[in-house]
């Protein structure tokens, strides 16, 4: 039987899509939706404020202490040193890998009125249906979500890419912390090691019974951090919870570092007693989707210290004092290249992101871009250059940021207070602030030299918006020791 040419086009057409049909099934099962879910560790106690599932399947909710509501109470957590663990309220998160777009359910025992995904930039919709808000992610985020205008006790997912290389635990140069808990108290990590701390690993970092007491030359800290990174191609990476609940205010770092070609990525940091990852005298080191929740006095999120060549994204920090700080030591090195961008940030009494105080040796090229303020509700500055020693601060950029809330928003300062070390003052030369908006009142812009011969200088403010309306001279507050500023447009 004849076939017509127009039939052989239509059947030749029903083949080819059929093939394709084929093999986008077979070379497209990646995209098939997929999550690993971790199992909580036996006699962790779990949120009962949120039930999470994925796909249809429950996830495990963990509670975090974080600062407490009352603005005061946050305050003492910092001020009241001996007591500061009295001060907090209890958030939740939960944890989990992702590829695909995927469906997430949060139940709650209350009508749901109106729900919130932080960031809001990521533009993520809940659905709302009695006591459950649903919306699908398309890639992993860190995300927080406030129920009925709850901020304080909110709930974080940390969403992270599927894991493809986990190590070999037989690896003579990996250390495995499987799923379960294990007890720390000081561990040195050296040259070319690994530290892998699986999902459904609870690592409590804890002092030891015959730990001696020690101080390290800035005086904040009591006994050597729970893990020392210290050497050349070290990686500490996983999905599981490190949790300083056991260790006295102001007692040990969760993570040190110092070295070369250091990598930190995944896990989940709770309860820091005093800065939670001290970065020191290190080059080429990378930070990537560590999530950080604290509320202790000097619960710092990333402190950056003396280090060059220093790649800080895609983290969440929570705290009660600075989030990610850049600092520099006496004889220790300067500061340069450090990008810190992709963060999601809270911050509940200090700085979101800033550098100083202690800035001994110069700093220069620090870009903080692309991150997201959520909340900026506490006694200092969301974005800030606070200089109260004597080094030359340069070349410092602040762009593409999203402050949701905040109160204070900018400042630059220069001058003497309880925290300074050298004699003479310092100076701050070239800040960027650029593609900036933010949101709340009185967003305050302050800028505050030294004197004549330690003054700010080349300050630009390009396209910065605030509450809708773009940043005019007559906004900037500043005193005779600030040169050449420029609003642009």
């Amino acid at each position: 039987m004849a076939v017509s040419k127009n039939t052989m086009i239509v059947m030749l057409h029903l083949v080819l899509t059929m093939l394709i049909t084929l093999t986008n099934t077979f070379e497209g099962r990646t995209q098939v939706p997929r999550v690993k879910i971790y199992p909580s560790p036996k006699g962790e106690m779990l949120s009962q404020a949120y039930k999470v599932s994925i796909n249809k399947r429950i996830v495990p909710v963990y509670t975090a202490k974080v600062g407490a509501a009352d603005i005061n109470l946050r305050f003492k957590a910092v001020d009241d040193l001996l007591h500061s663990e009295k001060y907090f309220d209890n958030a939740a998160f939960c944890y989990f890998d992702m590829k695909g777009i995927i469906n997430i359910s949060i139940n709650v025992n209350f009508a749901i009125r109106s729900v919130k995904v932080l960031p809001a930039s990521l533009g993520i919709k809940a659905n709302i249906r009695a006591r459950t808000a649903s919306f699908k992610l398309s890639s992993p985020q860190n995300l927080t979500i406030e129920i009925n205008g709850e901020v304080v006790k909110s709930l974080h997912l940390f969403a992270s890419a599927i894991e493809n290389d986990i190590p070999d635990i037989k690896d003579p140069n990996v250390i495995y912390f499987g799923p379960g808990v294990h007890e720390v108290s000081s561990l040195i990590i050296g040259n070319n090691k690994t530290v892998y701390i699986s999902g459904g690993a609870l690592i409590r970092a804890i002092i030891g019974k015959d730990e001696k007491y020690t101080t390290e030359p800035s005086g904040l800290r009591d006994y050597p951090p729970t893990f020392i990174l210290a050497g050349n191609n070290i990686k500490f990476r996983g999905r599981g919870i490190i949790d300083a609940s056991a260790c006295t205010t102001h007692s040990r770092n969760i993570l040190y570092t110092q070295g070369t070609d250091i990598s930190l990525e995944g896990v989940i940091l709770r309860n820091p007693s005093v800065w939670t990852v001290f970065v020191r005298q290190c080059d080429r080191i990378t930070i990537d989707n560590i999530k950080i929740l604290g509320y202790r006095a000097n619960s710092d999120g990333i402190d950056i210290c003396n280090s060059r060549n220093v790649m800080v994204q895609n983290c969440f920090v929570r705290s009660n004092d600075d989030l990610i700080v850049v600092k520099s030591f006496e004889n220790q090195g300067p500061v340069n290249h450090v990008i810190v961008k992709n963060c999601t940030l809270w911050n509940q009494l200090a700085h979101a992101l800033s550098l100083g105080a202690e800035l001994r040796e110069d700093v220069s090229d620090v870009l903080f871009t692309n991150c997201d303020i959520i909340h900026d509700t506490g006694r200092e500055w969301a974005l800030r250059i606070f200089h109260s020693d004597a080094s030359v601060v340069s070349n410092i950029r602040f762009e593409n940021l999203r402050v949701e809330e905040s109160r204070q928003l900018i400042s630059l300062w220069i001058g003497k207070t309880a925290s300074t070390f050298d004699k003479g003052l310092g100076s701050i030369r070239g800040v960027d602030f650029k593609n900036i908006k933010a949101y709340g009142s009185p967003l305050t812009v302050q800028l505050t030299g030294g004197d004549q011969q330690h003054n700010i200088k080349d300050v630009v403010f390009e396209n910065v918006y605030l509450n809708n309306q773009l940043l005019n001279k007559s906004q900037i507050a500043n005193n005779p020791f600030v040169n050449n500023v420029n609003v642009r447009p």
